[in-house]
């Protein structure tokens, strides 16, 4: 029985919303932009202080970080404002918070490495969500970014997670055996949503065998 369902994106696809009206649909917890709250309250410091560490972060680890944290992007902060708490930091407290949230069950995790940190197990269903340039473009700039600036972070964003994690995690990005389903966002939100718990209720119905087949 599949208990947590990570969610991992190219940057502008849409995964952040989709990911909201999936735990919504499932009635289990959203881990996304809570997350940041809870590293700063593991780390007894004030969420500003967490958004205020660029200068403790090597800076090309830094902008590394920061692509990889960016969260949905149709709530997170521009993108000149948004700082990352120190890396190595946060990889260990992003641990633990993956160990918590892998006990309680019950939760959709957007992003944040939760597939590399979710790996092997047979409770976690991940998915990868992609979409074509004029898919994201069209997202981006229906949210309000300009031409010029949703240009640049499509180039930039998706290229420093490759780095990101290939620093952390020694993997490719992404990394497709890890996932159950890698599906186009521009099929429309209600459609990945309607994919994703179709394919996992079908899993779930299968053998431990055979569903341990399918995802090797």
């Amino acid at each position: 029985m599949f208990r947590i369902i990570t969610l991992e994106r190219e940057f502008g696809c849409g995964c952040g919303r989709i990911g909201s009206e999936l735990a919504t649909s499932l009635g289990w917890k959203l881990w996304d932009q809570n997350l940041t709250c809870e590293i700063a309250r593991r780390a007894n410091v004030d969420e500003s202080e967490v958004a205020s560490c660029e200068e403790r972060v090597d800076g090309r680890l830094y902008r590394f970080a920061k692509a990889f944290w960016r969260g949905s992007y149709e709530r997170s902060m521009p993108l000149a404002s948004s700082h990352a708490f120190d890396t190595d930091r946060m990889i260990a407290l992003m641990e633990e918070i993956m160990g918590m949230i892998a006990e309680q069950g019950n939760a959709v995790v957007v992003g944040r490495g939760a597939p590399f940190f979710m790996r092997g197990r047979q409770d976690t269903f991940s998915v990868f969500t992609y979409a074509p340039h004029e898919e994201k473009m069209r997202r981006l700039l229906a949210m309000g970014k300009s031409r010029e600036e949703a240009e640049e972070l499509l180039q930039t964003v998706d290229k420093e997670r490759i780095a990101f994690v290939k620093h952390y995690f020694n993997a490719d990005w992404p990394s497709r055996s890890l996932y159950h389903l890698m599906i186009n966002t521009s099929i429309g939100d209600d459609h990945v949503i309607a994919t994703i718990l179709d394919t996992m209720r079908s899993l779930e119905t299968r053998t431990p065998e055979h569903q341990m087949s399918s995802i090797r």
